[in-house]
């Protein structure tokens, strides 16, 4: 069974993942939960045009 996630690395500018990381710790979320989300609601908001 395939899992339903992949690991992959990015780059990202360090004063974004910096506001990333304090909104995950807002929304008592991980820095990769929240980022998921994040992605999900973006590709979700194209689908909406």
């Amino acid at each position: 069974m395939k899992p339903l996630k992949d690991k992959i690395s990015i780059t990202i500018d360090s004063d974004l993942l910096e506001e990333f990381r304090k909104e995950a710790e807002r929304d008592d979320r991980s820095l990769s939960q929240f980022i998921n989300l994040i992605l999900k609601k973006y590709i979700s908001s194209l689908d909406e045009d």
